[in-house]
């Protein structure tokens, strides 16, 4: 999947909110940051008004989402979090049902997917992309094993927030990884994010045939031996800027 298919018609489908924090990649975590300014405590998972919003229609009776869109879902929790397992077999159930639809998720619980999944997943559903992240080399190691074993059509890792130099060359990427995306932290505490991290990813990508997004630089990002502390709007641009996605 390019960066182009992902940023085609969308719609965000947070069907439930909250989560639990998990591993380094979750100490800032932008659902927890946001949540903390209206009072909300992110540790409580709740169903939201949302949660049948795939399959709800208009007066004209056409479907809210229209077809053909992609749907970015369970963006403000992670779809395999334990506290919303009573809800996932009907969650399924509509992405089944909306098979026009693109669906994308990113976990950091791919190790709780294969318990989770609906009785007629089989290989993967044509319409699902299950992406996983990884933030360090501690977490590759233990999630892109697992990871590269279940049954996903499409696969994306996310190294982001990207915390250290991740090496991925033992993984062989290029037989099953449709894209890596990459980005560095936010917010007023984000660790840094060093270029020639990125840059190795790059390079393997290219040399494997995989898609490479750099999708954002993050608030603290280090180039050629240099700190530089970059504006929230600016992360992204100044990503693309670089010009070094495949």
């Amino acid at each position: 999947m390019t960066k182009n298919a992902i940023e085609s018609k969308s719609k965000m489908w947070n069907l439930w909110h909250g989560c639990h924090k998990l591993s380094a990649g979750c100490l800032h975590c932008y659902v927890y940051r946001g949540d903390s300014k209206r009072g909300i405590d992110s540790s409580v998972i709740t169903k939201t008004k949302s949660f049948e919003l795939p399959i709800q229609k208009k007066r004209n009776g056409e479907y809210k989402i229209p077809p053909g869109s992609m749907v970015y879902t369970c963006f403000t929790s992670d779809f395999f979090v334990e506290d919303a397992d009573e809800w996932r077999v009907e969650a399924w159930e509509m992405m089944r049902i909306r098979s026009d639809l693109r669906f994308m998720m990113i976990t950091k619980r791919i190790d709780r997917m294969q318990e989770s999944l609906p009785k007629d997943w089989g290989n993967g559903y044509d319409n699902v992309t299950i992406c996983c992240t990884v933030e360090n080399q501690d977490r590759a190691n233990y999630r892109l094993p697992i990871y590269r074993n279940v049954p996903i059509k499409q696969k994306i890792i996310i190294c982001e927030p990207l915390l250290e130099r991740i090496d991925l060359s033992s993984f062989d990427i290029g037989s099953w990884v449709e894209q890596v995306v990459v980005g560095g932290e936010s917010g007023y505490d984000a660790r840094p994010c060093n270029f020639d991290w990125i840059m190795e990813l790059h390079d393997l990508c290219e040399a494997q045939n995989v898609s490479f997004w750099f999708k954002q630089t993050g608030a603290r990002f280090i180039k050629d031996g240099k700190l530089y502390t970059i504006n929230r709007r600016l992360q992204h641009s100044q990503a693309r800027k670089a010009g070094i996605n495949l």
